[in-house]
């Protein structure tokens, strides 16, 4: 054995280590539990699975190499075995709290993984340090449950820095509203009245749906969503569903929607398909006068009209089953009687005489 080499085991074994130093080693040996460490001291130095990390029952041989080298620190310079017990995790954890620290004072966006999902928010670790974001602050919107969370990286920051009392608080909540802010300047800058856009349903209601346009929520009000009758938004409706809409309206950040394309306006070729004089034949005491129903366009719905044999009798005096506001405002029907029966004509002009609607016309057998 050489002179050096005497020396140096001489040395060795006059050192000594405390409690909470800092110790740097060579892993010799790795076991599921447990890592096995050379640290230069009498005794090797053993760090067990609880005090590598805060996963449980992680297999050790995973994660750490023989050969490989780390700082650990002491926890115990005898353990009762003659071995040294030290941990990495808390020092990790010490180094985590300084990088939480200055991600504090910076102001710094971090990125990690929920380790834990809580009754009253996210847990998530940095470096071994643990942060907890409370449930108020994880989103900018109400959520319940929270376990879609669990095991996914999010984005926060640092609020409050507090590590005597065990107090580091992060908040998703305002970085999720500064994005939506900068979309939502983004799209009122875009958008004009008129724009034809996509969006996806983000609820529905009673009155209407709104509808996420990337950036901000507009309105598609229950009788903007067809030209005919939409009896409930529910039914038409589901979350999620991608639609079509153009902007009606733009009043500061409110956006109210429409789904009734000019160009499918039923009435556009209302005079054209049913020219003064067309007969319908009625049914019973009731008469069939042109509506609109759903999406099939025109149709004939069931009204009731007064105790009159002919004359021409404005939409507004027609008692309907269900009121009809936009079909009074174009036709006036004319009715007559022939065998018994009543027939509608229909008519944009109120004050011409009835004869001049049917000449020519033909009552139905």
């Amino acid at each position: 054995m050489s002179e050096q080499s005497f020396e140096q085991m001489l040395e060795e074994s006059f050192k000594t280590i405390r409690n909470g130093e800092v110790v740097e080693g060579t892993v010799i040996d790795v076991k599921p539990d447990e890592i096995v460490l050379n640290i230069g001291y009498k005794s090797d130095g053993i760090i067990t699975r609880n005090e590598y990390t805060n996963e449980p029952n992680v297999d050790l041989t995973t994660l750490i190499e023989a050969g490989s080298t780390m700082e650990a620190k002491v926890l115990k310079v005898n353990d009762g075995d003659g071995q040294v017990l030290l941990t990495y995790k808390r020092l990790a954890a010490e180094k985590g709290s300084k990088r939480l620290e200055e991600a504090f004072e910076n102001k710094e966006v971090l990125t990690a993984k929920v380790a834990q999902v809580l009754n009253g928010g996210l847990s998530v670790i940095v470096d071994e340090a643990r942060v907890f974001i409370p449930s108020s602050l994880v989103s900018d919107v109400y959520e319940k449950d929270l376990t879609k969370y669990d095991g996914q990286e999010i984005e926060f920051v640092i609020t409050e820095f507090n590590p005597k009392r065990r107090r580091i608080i992060g908040d998703r909540k305002q970085l999720l509203a500064a994005q939506k802010a900068e979309l939502r300047k983004a799209l009122f800058e875009r958008i004009n009245v008129g724009d034809v856009i996509e969006g996806t349903v983000k609820n529905v209601t009673d009155f209407g749906a709104f509808i996420d346009l990337g950036g901000a929520d507009g309105l598609l009000h229950i009788s903007e969503m067809s030209w005919g009758r939409v009896e409930s938004p529910k039914k038409a409706f589901k979350v999620g569903d991608v639609v079509k809409v153009f902007i009606k309206d733009i009043n500061d950040t409110k956006i109210a929607l429409s789904m009734k394309f000019p160009e499918d306006n039923p009435w556009n070729n209302a005079t054209e398909k049913f020219a003064a004089g067309t007969p319908n034949k009625t049914q019973e005491k009731g008469l069939n006068i042109l509506t609109m129903h759903s999406a099939k366009g025109l149709e004939f719905d069931r009204v009731y009209l007064p105790d009159v044999n002919e004359g021409i009798i404005p939409g507004k005096e027609i008692k309907t089953e269900k009121e009809h506001e936009e079909e009074r405002r174009l036709l006036y029907v004319a009715i007559t009687r022939a065998k018994n029966e009543l027939y509608l004509y229909y008519t944009k002009e109120r004050n011409r005489k009835l004869s001049r609607y049917l000449e020519g016309i033909t009552p139905h057998p």
